[in-house]
């Protein structure tokens, strides 16, 4: 039987990768990394230093910042998993809210962004023992990852899902907005030149349209256990 794998996890926005990726992570105890908490963070950075907005992205200025930008995750105890920090400060409600949904895949398409985060998320990972989700986990960092997963589900679905958390979260946001805002994110991410969302080909599909997160963890357990064989 194997020790430890690499669980690579990619897919569309609001199909509860991050969900599903920190319960394996705790029933394996495996290392959890929210990838797109990193991409959320440089974003976040980058409209507090108007850099980007919701109409324009100053590229070459946000090129210049990448060295001024530290991430780190710290492990909360009380959570059950790591939250993010972003020179210093956890930003991890913040990064969550739907202004910076709208400017993530943009600033997530700038090559030399993936590159700086893409070098640290293969660091993270180099021992294995780790559960990674993101947009090109499989295809780009790790391409020999033993086991990879592709979630998707309808742009309505994933739309219901993600209005809940934020009227949950206290936002005040229409569904006719944040069902915009994922179809953008769809064309965006899967459009980009640079390590577009991509299903890799040894990767195995999750439709959860009309799934539960218990019935798609017992799945996904199933096929972690059939790889530590």
């Amino acid at each position: 039987m194997k020790n430890k794998i690499t669980i690579a996890i990619d897919g569309f926005s609001s199909t509860g990768k991050s969900t599903i990726a920190k319960l394996l992570a705790k029933k394996y105890n495996y290392i959890y990394v929210d990838t797109g908490a990193m991409y959320r963070a440089v974003s976040l950075y980058a409209k507090n230093k108007n850099i980007i907005n919701n109409i324009s992205l100053n590229t070459n200025k946000l090129i210049a910042s990448l060295n001024d930008i530290s991430l780190k995750f710290v492990y909360n105890k009380n959570l059950g998993y790591a939250e993010i920090f972003l020179n210093g400060d956890n930003v991890e409600s913040e990064i969550r809210s739907l202004e910076v949904s709208q400017i993530v895949s943009k600033v997530a398409a700038v090559s030399e962004v993936r590159k700086k985060l893409v070098i640290a998320q293969q660091k993270m990972g180099k021992e294995g023992g780790i559960v990674m989700d993101g947009r090109d986990i499989g295809t780009v960092v790790f391409p020999n990852a033993e086991l990879k997963l592709f979630m998707t589900a309808s742009a309505d679905k994933r739309a219901e899902r993600r209005y809940r958390e934020l009227i949950e979260k206290g936002d005040k946001v229409s569904y006719e907005d944040v069902l915009l805002n994922v179809k953008e994110r769809d064309r965006i991410d899967s459009t980009r030149k640079d390590s577009p969302l991509i299903k890799a080909d040894d990767a195995i599909e999750i439709d959860n349209s009309v799934m539960g997160i218990q019935e798609q963890f017992n799945e996904i357990c199933k096929l972690v256990d059939q790889k530590l064989l």
